[in-house]
């Protein structure tokens, strides 16, 4: 398949290691396209391949540096439609700006809005996205969008993993119907985290409604960003009885303090995926979502189902 089936697949420099990884599943080589810099960090591109009349991918997760990887990411896609190719879809694994997704304040931006604008004018054709910080912002783009799941990786590692006495934690109410499906799934129990957040980045958990005492915790969040609030939960679990609490989420984006929180945290692991260039600890344990992307470009490219992956 790949080349010679009539579609290819490129990416930018966000994660090597996973377009890497996507191609071996595609069994099919990187498209070659120089992504450097100019001296004054302007982005500069040239595509290498003949893309005329081919069916594009172009894997680039927009996670830090977020800027820099985005306009990549629109320039990429410019290349290839000012190279006339026939398709072109926007692989993000990992899309940033996600959590701007509405007017929370007077007079701030919806971002998310901002950036679905600026790849569909830049000529995508199609989005496929995992784990959306929030599922309405498919309906701000104008063009197809698939929003993968990690969840049956993510369940099947806690099922080898994990057996009796397992609660799933959601860590705020936003989080409760994915928390909810986990534990469905798992045959496990419920809990939620009363969260208070009093300012972005910062928060604290209060309290914790749903049986804990001498079970294992998993807390489960789409994504862990300066993990405050995930390391506030795991406190409050533990310290309502919990024999051992861990943590899940699909987007490990650990800005800022996050490592040395979860270091100094009860969290005894974080399970996350590989949307986004994996962070070196002991604690963390990185699932790879590469096969569910490659299958979902395969496809795409032939039409077939991507939902019935998850089915």
């Amino acid at each position: 398949m790949g080349k010679e089936n009539g579609f290819i697949t490129f990416a930018g420099n966000a994660n090597p290691e996973l377009a890497k990884a996507i191609c071996d599943y595609l069994d099919q080589p990187l498209g070659n396209a120089k992504v450097k810099r100019f001296s004054d960090g302007e982005v500069q591109i040239e595509i290498d391949d003949n893309v005329r009349a081919k069916d594009v991918f172009v894997v680039q997760p927009t996670c830090h540096p977020v800027n820099d990887n985005l306009v990549e990411l629109l320039l990429l896609i410019d290349a290839f439609k000012r190279s006339s190719a026939k398709r072109i879809t926007a692989v993000i694994p990992y899309f940033g700006y996600a959590r701007q997704d509405k007017k929370v304040a007077p007079r701030v931006p919806i971002s998310a809005k901002l950036v679905a604008d600026l790849l569909t004018t830049a000529g995508a054709n199609r989005i496929i996205t995992m784990d959306l910080h929030a599922g309405q912002i498919q309906g701000f783009f104008n063009i197809p969008v698939d929003n993968l799941f990690a969840a049956p990786v993510l369940i099947d590692y806690m099922r080898q993993r994990f057996d009796e006495d397992l609660v799933i934690v959601s860590p705020d109410a936003g989080g409760v119907e994915r928390a909810r499906a986990f534990a469905k799934r798992l045959n496990a129990g419920l809990a939620i985290i009363d969260k208070r957040r009093s300012a972005p980045n910062q928060a604290k958990a209060m309290a914790v409604i749903g049986q804990v005492e001498n079970k294992r915790a998993i807390i489960l969040d789409d994504m862990v960003d300066t993990a405050g609030t995930l390391t506030e939960a795991a406190k409050s679990i533990m310290a309502n009885g919990a024999r051992e609490v861990h943590a899940c989420c699909t987007h490990a984006v650990l800005s800022g303090p996050a490592m040395d929180r979860i270091e100094k945290s009860p969290i005894k692991t974080l399970v996350v995926t590989d949307t986004i260039p994996r962070k070196d600890s002991e604690k963390i344990v990185v699932l790879s979502i590469s096969k569910l992307f490659g299958e979902a470009i395969i496809r795409s490219h032939n039409g077939d189902s991507v939902t019935s992956l998850f089915i």
